[in-house]
């Protein structure tokens, strides 16, 4: 099945699902199709592109385990959805956020901007003597308003307990904002478990759909405390009723998504996750960790020549796997790698390997011999 779903060209190994991550046939399928349908007869169908709108938010719904679907919106991309929460709070100088110093910049860049109204950005270091959720739980005080981290750093791999920081939120009143771009369609994430308010994420990494959409999850109960930034016809409860003067804000989540939907991107993200769903979170989350169990054994057995910056431990990692070597620099080894069409990044000072649960192992192998200069 899966490789009838994945067509790469034989010559390349891909092994960067943690940047931008190859369509599956049938993604690039439906896209065609909603192209040609598009040029034949063009928008005589909306209701059915409307239909698919509403079943990809089912989806979402369902891969995170949110309460309704209305607590999902579909936005342009995670840096949209985080300034949306970041945007639309009300902050008192002294107020401060939590974040770590191993976000990256869309997790960052928005909570430092704040400081014009008085906010103050705190930041957890996740590489000293405690855990890293204790560092971070470290950093508030009664003025943290909330905290903000990725589920899955990007550039480390170190993948964070959301249960233990989600409850200790709970307990101080403090909003609960996860940036899950790098756990998102990789291995399971239940915002019932671990009781985010927000939880954001692009569909095109991990969830192998395209750029340009993007979920959005906004908890019920806080919904309300979110000021809109944004306006326009479609964010409004009677958005079909244009002659009306009279407006209000959509009761759900769709108060966030201000006009005209991304179709194409939704017709494609659609695709990506029928497939996530016909596979099964369980499995997909048990093959990814697998092959990063299989390249963190590699490193570990080679500590001579790779020096391995992703925690070893299963509960620390998800799909991605960085190293640095020892012999050369990483920027040569980078572009040696290219050169084989083996497509990798470079991150937090050494190379970054996110294969997915359709990576072969024969693939990891071919990666690791082109290691050796």
């Amino acid at each position: 099945m899966l490789s009838a779903e994945f067509i790469l060209d034989e010559s390349i190994i891909y092994l960067n699902h943690a940047a931008v991550s190859p369509w599956p046939r049938r993604t690039a399928e439906a896209v065609k199709s909603f192209a040609t349908e598009n040029a034949s007869i063009g928008a005589r169908n909306y209701g059915a592109w409307i239909e698919t709108e509403h079943a990809l938010k089912a989806q979402l719904s369902r891969l995170i385990n949110a309460a309704s679907i209305n607590e999902i919106a579909l936005l342009k991309n995670t840096s949209e959805a985080l300034s949306v929460v970041a945007y639309g709070l009300t902050w008192l100088p002294g107020d401060n956020v939590v974040i770590t110093d191993q976000e990256f910049p869309s997790n960052r860049i928005v909570w430092k901007s704040l400081a014009k109204f008085g906010v103050e950005t705190r930041t957890a270091g996740l590489s000293g003597e405690f855990s890293p959720e204790e560092a971070i739980l470290a950093c508030i005080d009664q003025h943290t308003r909330v905290i903000s981290v990725s589920s899955v750093q990007y550039a480390t791999g170190l993948r964070l307990d959301l249960d233990i920081i989600g409850a200790a939120c709970q307990q101080r009143d403090i909003l609960f904002c996860v940036d899950a771009i790098q756990s998102l369609g990789a291995i399971g994430i239940d915002v019932q478990s671990c009781r985010a308010d927000f939880v954001m994420a692009d569909g095109h990494k991990w969830m192998m759909g395209p750029e340009g959409v993007a979920l959005f999850y906004c908890r019920a109960d806080v919904m309300e405390r979110l000021d809109l930034q944004q306006y326009g016809w479609h964010m409004v409860e009677d958005h079909g009723d244009y002659d009306n003067p009279a407006w209000r804000p959509a009761a759900s989540a769709r108060r966030f998504e201000c006009g005209s939907p991304n179709m194409t991107g939704i017709h494609a993200m659609h695709a990506s996750l029928s497939l996530i769903h016909e596979t099964g979170i369980p499995v997909i989350e048990g093959r990814v960790m697998e092959n990063s169990r299989y390249l963190i054994d590699y490193f570990s057995a080679h500590a001579d020549e790779f020096q391995l910056i992703t925690p070893r431990e299963d509960q620390r990692h998800a799909g991605i796997v960085t190293f640095r070597p020892q012999r050369e620099s990483t920027e040569a080894l980078h572009e040696r790698l290219r050169n084989e069409n083996v497509i990798c990044a470079t991150r937090g000072g050494g190379i970054r390997f996110s294969p997915h649960f359709h990576t072969a192992h024969e693939q990891l192998d071919r990666a690791l011999e082109l290691l050796q200069p």
